[in-house]
């Protein structure tokens, strides 16, 4: 692997990984069932990829990057079981690409760019792709946030939205030093299991609006933040918790918000 002449691109958030011990954590920790389908998103220059192929029995690659094509191809020549896309993942239409492929799960196991993680996961959630797990290192603060526990500062709409779909934990910090070009901060590899059974919500669109607006303003109460609402109907769940309008959305597990938005 060849990086030596590679200009790193700045806008496309590469950061590549270059320890293979922690390339081998992030595969162990993934287990990939034997008749799999593996997406990963950046391959970068390959180094998740090659521990990849070995363990999935297929893989497809969206790499936006054209310029990696003549290292990867290099990387990749060994394997006839990984397919590399040139395009933004973003675009793509994802289910018509794994068409071809016959599977018993997929997993999505990649080290996301920072700027494009959570687009990234609402993709995979809005175009209903059936992801088993998504074993992702991303930002510490990212990372912190999708695991976040009710009550601290970290916990917000999308940890409530997330939570909805997925077991979520957080799996090991991976120090800033372990990448080239060196990011700013340390990275988090956490992992996304699809839950077996979801709450029961009336109508998901209101259930994730309610969310939305509950943490519009993140100091401002439920009273405040949601006055567009039947607050009578609100206050009549909150009572069943022991709670009032003067509550805050950070204090809030993820069941009141479901049983909040089913009596609206």
């Amino acid at each position: 692997m060849d990086l030596v002449n590679f200009k790193f691109k700045k806008n496309y958030g590469q950061n590549f990984l270059r320890e293979q011990s922690i390339v081998q954590k992030i595969v162990d920790n993934a287990d990939i069932s034997d008749n799999s389908l593996v997406i990963e998103i950046g391959p970068g220059s390959g180094m998740l990829t090659k521990a990849l192929v070995k363990k999935a029995k297929n893989v497809i690659c969206y790499e936006i990057d054209k310029t990696l094509k003549v290292i990867l191809d290099e990387e990749l020549k060994n394997f006839d079981n990984v397919t590399v896309i040139y395009d933004d993942f973003l675009n793509r239409n994802v289910a018509d690409d794994i068409t071809e492929y016959d599977y018993d799960k997929i997993y999505v196991v990649s080290n996301l760019p920072y700027y494009i993680t959570t687009p990234i996961i609402n993709k995979i959630i809005n175009e209903k792709i059936d992801v088993y797990k998504i074993v992702v290192m991303v930002q510490k603060e990212v990372g912190d946030r999708f695991a976040a526990k009710v009550g601290s500062k970290e916990y917000n709409s999308l940890t409530v939205f997330l939570n909805y779909y997925f077991d979520i934990r957080k799996l090991f910090i991976v120090s800033k030093n372990c990448f080239i070009p060196k990011p700013n901060v340390d990275s988090i590899v956490v992992s996304l299991t699809k839950k077996t059974t979801l709450l029961n919500v009336d109508d998901l669109d209101l259930f994730f609006k309610l969310v939305r607006d509950s943490f519009k303003f993140k100091r401002k109460t439920l009273r405040n933040n949601l006055k567009d609402y039947d607050l009578s109907k609100v206050e009549k769940v909150l009572e069943k918790y022991d709670l009032d309008l003067n509550v805050r959305a950070e204090n809030l597990d993820i069941k009141i918000f479901v049983d909040i938005s089913n009596i609206l």
